[in-house]
C-alpha cells in the first residue's frame, strides 16, 4: 500500500500497528448514510512513478474513491496476494482478512457495510457520517483465493478519532483554533527504539515535497553530523521569530523565515531545534 506524504519515515518511529477490535466489533449495524457511495466499485488500478496525493488516488481505485475527506487523500492502493486460506468465506472474514494481510494503520473495529454489489462488498469507516477509511473487499481474485481485499484507502489520520490516534507513535497538533493538522503538514514523535534514539524527538514540517525535518536531542543520542546545529534548550526567542499557530499541548511553534531552526516556546521558556540534514538517517 502506498503510504501517502509522509517523507520522515526514515527518521521518525514507526506508526504502531492499529488497534485491536475492542468492544465495538469490526462490523457495526446502523442506518445507512444519507448519501451512500454511488460509484463503481471495481475501478482499475494504475501505478504511477510518482507520490503525492494525485498517484494515491490512482493507485487506491474505487476505495479512493468511495473517501470523503475534509483534505487530501492520505494513503491507499490494491490488496497484496495470498494464499489458499489466508481470504476468508465471507465479505465480514475477507475485511478481517485485510488487516492481518495488510497491517494498515487504521482502525480496526467500526467498519460498516455501505455497497455491495457483483461479488464486492464496501466497508467504510465514518466519522461524523462521512468515510475516513474506505476498504473494498472482493471474492476470488487473481491470486487471491477466497474474500479479501482488493483496493483501500484511507484519510489523513488527523481525521480519525483521538481516540485512535492516541494509540499510535505519531502525534497530532491542533491550530490555535484548536484544530486537528494533518500530519502531512505538521507531525513529531519520539525517535525510532531501533536506532535507539527513544531520547530524541522529531518534528516534520511541510509538505511531501518540501518536508522540513527538526529534532530535539538533549541527551545526544543522534549520531554526530546529523543536525545542522546543536540542540539548545533555553535561548531567547529571535526578534524575526513569528507564531505559527501551531499547538501540541502547551508546546507552541515558532519559526524565522529561513525555518534554519523551529523554536518551540513552553511553559519553561525555548528550545531551539535543529534541522536534520537531507538524508540522514539510522545508520
Amino acid at each position: 500500500m502506498r503510504r501517502g506524504l509522509v517523507a520522515v519515515a526514515v527518521l521518525v518511529a514507526s506508526a504502531a500497528v492499529g488497534c485491536g477490535a475492542g468492544e465495538e466489533g469490526v462490523i457495526v449495524q446502523g442506518t445507512p448514510p444519507p448519501t451512500p457511495y454511488d460509484g463503481p466499485l471495481y475501478v482499475p488500478v494504475r501505478n504511477l512513478d510518482e507520490d503525492g496525493p494525485r498517484a494515491t488516488r490512482v493507485e487506491s481505485g474505487a476505495a479512493g474513491r468511495a473517501l470523503e475527506c475534509d483534505g487530501e487523500i492520505y494513503s491507499g492502493g490494491g490488496g497484496e496476494t495470498w494464499s489458499e486460506g489466508d481470504g476468508g468465506s465471507t465479505p465480514e472474514e475477507g475485511l478481517t482478512a485485510y488487516f492481518d494481510i495488510e497491517q494498515p494503520d487504521v482502525p480496526r473495529s467500526g467498519y460498516r457495510v455501505e455497497r455491495e454489489e457483483n461479488g464486492r462488498v464496501l466497508f467504510s469507516y465514518d466519522v461524523d457520517g462521512r468515510t475516513k477509511v474506505a476498504v473494498v473487499v472482493a471474492e476470488d481474485g487473481e491470486d487471491r483465493p477466497g474474500w479479501g481485499p482488493e483496493t483501500s484507502a484511507s484519510c489523513d489520520p488527523a481525521e480519525l478519532p483521538e481516540s485512535f490516534t492516541a494509540t499510535q507513535e505519531y502525534e497530532i497538533w491542533t491550530d490555535e483554533d484548536g484544530r486537528r493538522v494533518p500530519i502531512t503538514e505538521i507531525s513529531s514523535s519520539a525517535g525510532s527504539a531501533h536506532c535507539d534514539w527513544q531520547q530524541a524527538h522529531f518534528l516534520g514540517l511541510g509538505t511531501y515535497r518540501d518536508r522540513k525535518l527538526y529534532a530535539r536531542d538533549p541527551d545526544g543520542v543522534l549520531a554526530p553530523g546529523m543536525l545542522n546545529a546543536a540542540y539548545d534548550g533555553d535561548v531567547p526567542m529571535p526578534d524575526d521569530a513569528h507564531d505559527t499557530g501551531y499547538r501540541l499541548g502547551d508546546r507552541r511553534l515558532w519559526l524565522t523565515d529561513d525555518m534554519s531552526t523551529a523554536y518551540v516556546r513552553t511553559p519553561d521558556g525555548v528550545e531551539a531545534w535543529p534541522r536534520v540534514k537531507d538524508g540522514a538517517g539510522c545508520r
